[in-house]
């Protein structure tokens, strides 16, 4: 039988260490808070359903070993490159079946999300969810992930370079707009 795979990628949490452009503006201690409840919230939330099997992809290599993790989630490392080799290696370490990626800082997301991109994947190549900053919170894959070549990650022109760079031959749908969390302007966002 053929599974779907929900893998969640995301940076282990740590004081002074990732959401920089957002701890520049709120904090270190707040940007970390954030990040622990995103991953509390998020694997609660998609960790129990049945139609899928979540993983975590993390960052640093190193916090693989590291202990505090949620039981009974299989773990892996990112490993090196930039942002899209990260993403591609994540996708490709699933067993075969289609696989959806997401980031761990969309406090909106929902299993019907989810749902709905494994659903697109039945007649699409890839799925990628637009976020609301022009980036994307969600890439999904039915064989194997493509590889995303030059992107300006973390820029308003991450998704239109993703969707330049991929093969034309692919049939590419589209999950719901989201926001993620990066900065200052989303994080207010957030609050209201």
């Amino acid at each position: 039988m053929i599974r779907r795979h929900l893998v969640l990628f995301l940076r282990r949490p740590e004081y002074g260490r990732g959401k920089r452009r957002l701890a520049a503006a709120i904090g270190d201690l707040a940007a970390v808070r954030f990040e622990r409840a995103m991953l509390g919230l998020l694997v609660r939330r998609l960790g129990r359903d049945r139609r899928w099997r979540l993983r975590l992809a993390v960052t640093p290599d190193s916090a693989c070993r590291a202990g505090g993790w949620p039981r009974g989630i299989r773990l892996s490392a990112q490993g090196s490159g930039d942002l899209g080799e990260r993403m591609r290696r994540a996708l490709a370490a699933c067993p075969p079946g289609p696989a959806v990626l997401v980031g761990a800082d969309i406090p909106a997301l929902a299993p019907e999300h989810v749902a709905a991109a494994f659903r697109l994947l039945g007649k699409c190549d890839v799925v990628l969810g637009p976020a609301t900053d022009g980036g994307f919170w969600l890439v999904g894959v039915r064989h194997r992930p493509p590889e995303f070549g030059a992107v300006r990650w973390s820029s308003s022109h991450a998704l239109g370079d993703a969707l330049g760079n991929l093969p034309k031959r692919l049939r590419v749908g589209f999950a719901a707009t989201l926001d993620d969390v990066d900065d200052a302007p989303s994080w207010r966002r957030l609050a209201l």
